[in-house]
């Protein structure tokens, strides 16, 4: 006897008013009167919601073994580690660029 493993499918129209109320709270987010930063974070979060819903359910990660969903995580965990190891070297600029010195005029020709 076999044993099926059927899946039930999602209400794929919930998951799109989810996906609706979570862009519109996006938009109302970057017009709050906070701090960049709380703003970018803020966004930040509210984007990696909307991708583990469409990677749950329109991908299907949520029905599937518990290894494919690793496997789909894991170039999430790699791009934030790059984030991170990549950060410091945009803090390390020069900033002594903002004093400009004059050009050397070139002799004019006659």
């Amino acid at each position: 006897m076999a044993a099926t493993t059927a899946h039930k499918h999602p209400n794929y129209m919930a998951i799109f008013w989810y996906l609706a109320a979570l862009t519109v709270t996006e938009l109302a987010v970057i017009f709050m009167p906070l701090p960049k930063l709380t703003i970018g974070v803020l966004l930040v979060a509210l984007a990696l919601g909307k991708a583990a819903m469409v990677a749950m359910y329109f991908m299907h990660l949520r029905f599937e073994t518990r290894t494919l969903g690793l496997i789909a995580v894991t170039p999430l965990v790699i791009a934030t580690l790059l984030v991170f190891v990549v950060l410091p070297d945009g803090f390390a600029v020069d900033h002594q660029t903002a004093v400009k010195k004059p050009a050397a005029h070139a002799p004019a020709k006659h």
